[in-house]
């Protein structure tokens, strides 16, 4: 590899500045209950993520993503803050707020969802938990639901009770994490179906588990109750895991993207509706309730999408790290007909991947486009999405 493409190909900063990059760690951004512990864990960088500090290195991305392959890996994503929603008009609220038929959502299940604007645009795709009739978790990406969704009770006329309860996820995913998972709580949780939600307690530590996860791996999130016990926690899954293996990863750019797993903030936006991204399945324009944005999901769908995110392979030589901004996508003629959002080297596939936003008329399987990295032009072949384990078999088994 050239000493250009690899300066192209490094992380975040270091396209920009000569020095390394130091992060300061104050009270101005908040730290997860296990912050102390993947500091001693040894992570290397962090991300900020929901205004919190998201763990974004231990060690090289594919040595971790391996230990999630093959074994199981413990993630702090306690920046997946919570929005609760309670009282006696939570279910019709939710139903409101979301264009998923909440009544196709049982107690005691999960369902990904989308959030929407009255335009259409994307605010954010957490997984929603049901606790109760009337008593719902979102797990968010980084967008602020919170003041969003208080904002629209105000004039909904709906009786509710909008906080952001002390939750703080953690995920436990990889092949192994079922016998993790079994020595900590007991048979019941092998008993989970995929995106059924348990509450119960590791002696008195309060959790609720979810069969879910962002790696498409077999995977479970253990959702802390109270936030003083998260060292705790997090030692007892570590000592639980040390006779399969376990270690502390970052969530897996490498395997989400195999999985064909979208990240807000990059791969979609505000800007974008769900039929630009391939999540038109999350809005049920049938139901008779009404929605945020159900007339202009109507209407983008009745008169199709002008650009699309699809997946592709990068041709050409081996990628390292990931995208520090957006690349452009250009025609012919050099001119900007779109970008790429994601990209990365796939160990199983051999192969670079990732996702790029295009005109309709560049968005079928086999179409090349040319794309500008920084050092210099890429050819990407439009491909089929997910990558690996299209039916989601793994994450099920």
């Amino acid at each position: 590899m050239s000493s250009q493409m690899e300066k192209g190909l490094k992380y975040a900063n270091e396209d920009y500045i000569n020095e390394p990059t130091r992060m300061w760690f104050g009270p101005w951004y908040r730290k997860s209950p296990y912050f102390e512990a993947t500091l001693r864990y040894g992570c290397k960088a962090y991300d900020i993520y929901n205004r919190m500090y998201l763990p974004a290195e231990y060690d090289d991305m594919e040595t971790e993503y391996w230990a999630l392959i093959n074994d199981v890996t413990v993630w702090d994503v306690g920046v997946e803050r919570q929005v609760e929603i309670t009282g006696p008009d939570a279910f019709r609220f939710m139903n409101y707020i979301t264009p998923r038929d909440m009544t196709k959502c049982a107690v005691g299940q999960c369902k990904y969802v989308i959030h929407t604007t009255k335009e259409g645009g994307i605010i954010n795709d957490p997984v929603l938990l049901r606790l109760g009739e009337n008593h719902f978790w979102l797990s968010l990406s980084s967008s602020d639901v919170l003041l969003w969704a208080k904002g629209v009770a105000v004039n909904s006329g709906m009786d509710v009770t909008i906080v952001e309860p002390d939750v703080s996820p953690m995920q436990v995913q990889g092949p192994k994490s079922k016998f993790v998972m079994e020595n900590l709580f007991g048979g019941d949780v092998l008993k989970m179906e995929y995106y059924e939600l348990m509450e119960t307690s590791l002696d008195d530590i309060p959790v609720v588990i979810t069969r879910t996860g962002w790696s498409a791996e077999l995977g479970y999130e253990i959702y802390l109750r109270d936030g003083s016990r998260g060292d705790e926690l997090w030692e007892r899954v570590m000592e639980a895991g040390q006779p399969h293996n376990i270690r502390p990863i970052a969530p897996s750019a490498i395997r989400r993207v195999e999985a064909g797993i979208l990240n807000w903030g990059s791969d979609m936006t505000l800007d974008n509706n769900p039929y630009e991204v391939g999540l038109g399945w999350l809005v049920d324009l049938d139901q008779e309730a009404d929605f945020v944005g159900k007339e202009a999901l109507k209407k983008i769908k009745a008169e199709g999408v002008t650009k699309k995110l699809v997946g592709v392979e990068y041709l050409g030589d081996r990628i390292e790290g990931y995208l520090a901004e957006f690349w452009p996508i250009v025609d012919q003629a050099g001119n900007r007909i779109g970008h790429a959002s994601t990209a990365v080297y796939s160990p199983r596939l051999e192969k670079n991947i990732g996702y790029v936003t295009v005109p309709i008329e560049f968005a079928s399987l086999g179409t090349t486009v040319v794309v500008q990295s920084p050092w210099g032009d890429l050819d990407a072949r439009v491909a089929r999405k997910p990558f690996i384990d299209p039916k989601k078999d793994t994450p099920k088994s």
